[in-house]
């Protein structure tokens, strides 16, 4: 039989085709025709093909985490030995995106979707930095205790935190980023809860994979061109570098192995033009 929490944990994202998603006999059969789930809870090597349907592939997540450690040890080549807290970033990310959200009750707002998703993908630079610190640095280990931690949290129903056990369905967005301020604060990872966070804001995976991964190498992009002398030109022929990574993007597939070196290409093209 396929497993309960394999099958919620596909049923959380609402990314898969609506053909998919329909009931749980579909899922079931899904997962038969493409995973070996018999042995799930006693087979890590089944993670990355599960997670491929229901999140990201190894192969994105190893790319993930080459980048993040690459921008890190040119942030510090010492970094793992300086362990900065990566979750009080976290925190002050998550509060500014409840700004982002709107939370006053007393005075009218607007929420900033886009704002929202930016502030998402800077939490996810910071959760993967102390991913790799709590694996010292390593990032096969740090991808496999990702695989295996998102796993166990999605499967689950509720969060248990501070004593109390929490159903995060009925949480609304608000509700939801101020208990991940607290976990976090309490040095715990919750990917199941960041997963709750971007179906809030209408974030799934592979757009945050696109999203993370472009806005890395254009980073890395602007550091080997001089961004730190000052020689580096952010205008390119009267257009911001920002409005350029998000035209040469578009004509790329995120989930191809070459993306970002294809990215960096089209980028240098572009500069030099």
């Amino acid at each position: 039989p396929i497993p309960t929490c394999v099958l919620a944990a596909v049923k959380c994202f609402p990314h898969l085709p609506i053909r998919l998603r329909a009931t749980d006999k579909a899922l079931s059969n899904l997962l038969r025709r493409n995973l070996t789930t018999a042995r799930y809870r006693q087979t890590p090597a089944a993670l990355p093909r599960i997670l491929s349907i229901i999140m990201l592939s190894s192969t994105q997540l190893n790319t993930m985490f080459q980048l993040q450690a690459g921008m890190n040890f040119r942030v510090d080549p010492n970094w793992t030995e300086a362990k900065y807290p990566y979750l009080r970033a976290v925190v002050i990310e998550a509060a500014e995106a409840i700004e982002h959200h709107g939370w006053k009750w007393w005075k009218q707002q607007h929420c900033d979707l886009s704002q929202l998703q930016m502030e998402l993908v800077d939490i996810w630079h910071f959760l993967l930095s102390e991913i790799l610190l709590r694996n010292g640095g390593d990032e096969e280990n740090a991808r496999t205790y990702l695989e295996t931690t998102y796993a166990r949290q999605s499967a689950a129903d509720a969060l248990n935190f501070d004593g109390q056990e929490y159903a995060l369905g009925e949480f609304d967005l608000l509700e939801l980023l101020q208990t991940f301020i607290g976990t976090s604060a309490a040095g715990r990872i919750e990917l199941g809860l960041f997963a709750a966070i971007m179906r809030g804001c209408s974030l799934d995976w592979h757009e945050l994979y696109k999203q993370y991964v472009s806005k890395n190498v254009l980073n890395f992009f602007r550091q080997d061109h001089g961004y730190q002398d000052g020689t580096y030109k952010k205008m390119w022929n009267e257009r911001e570098d920002n409005e350029v990574l998000v035209e040469v993007m578009a004509t790329l597939d995120a989930a191809s192995p070459t993306f970002k070196d294809s990215l960096y290409g089209l980028l240098e093209a572009a500069y030099n033009q």
